[in-house]
């Protein structure tokens, strides 16, 4: 269960960067914005499972 958190995690930053630099080059400043929230929610998600683990 944690391997599938981390994973999910991961492709959430992936995620979020992808849909950061499209926004960019579409120029959709809210599109930015949701890439960022996304690669923010991503890491946050990480760190949640590495902590977790770490215990």
């Amino acid at each position: 269960m944690n391997k599938l958190r981390v994973l999910c995690s991961i492709i959430a930053i992936l995620l979020g960067v992808v849909m950061f630099i499209y926004a960019g080059i579409d120029d959709s400043p809210g599109g930015q914005l949701l890439g960022v929230l996304t690669g923010i929610a991503g890491v946050g998600g990480l760190v949640k499972s590495i902590k977790k683990t770490a215990y």
